[in-house]
């Protein structure tokens, strides 16, 4: 999952940046040029999804027992924002960039922060997407993580071509 997200990303950083030429090709070949770095990352992302959903499911039984469970539910939400927040932008960079697992981590979190406006704009295209889904049209789901992950190439491309010429 992992692997071929990332190559969905470097495609459609592509096009968003008019640079494309065979989408086949170079989807294949960023699929096997980042294979072993985004399926580990792809790994750490469904091992933290599953035990934040774990932990949301145990706190919405127990969060309005005491006030010790309620700030730890609390302490679960904020988690569960940086978690999206990482997940909107790590194979973004991953397909962008070339890095250490921890470090895309720390600079997926930290370019999340910065650009939060962007950020909350493509978790909207995502949510946009997933309730099109659901109550319009079930078969979009075909294309609708493409046309998602375009829109937010589209956003990130300038984010991405500013830091750049920066250290993080």
């Amino acid at each position: 999952i992992g692997a071929s997200t990332t190559a969905l990303c470097h495609c459609c950083q592509k096009m968003a940046r008019d640079e494309e030429s065979y989408i086949t090709r170079t989807f294949f070949t960023s699929f096997k040029q980042d294979f072993f770095k985004s399926t580990i990352i792809g790994l750490i992302m469904i091992g933290l999804g599953a035990a934040l959903a774990v932990d949301g499911y145990i706190m919405y039984h127990l969060c309005f027992t005491s006030v010790f469970w309620t700030l730890l539910s609390a302490v679960l939400i904020i988690a569960a924002v940086a978690y999206i927040i990482v997940l909107l932008w790590i194979f973004q960079l991953q397909a962008h960039f070339v890095n250490t697992i921890i470090n895309m981590f720390k600079n997926s979190i930290m370019i999340g922060m910065r650009f939060i406006f962007c950020t909350i704009t493509m978790a909207f295209v995502f949510v946009a997407m997933g309730l099109l889904i659901y109550y319009v049209c079930t078969p979009a789901i075909i294309f609708g993580e493409g046309t998602c992950t375009y829109f937010c190439s589209m956003l990130a491309k300038n984010i991405l071509i500013q830091c750049e010429s920066q250290e993080f």
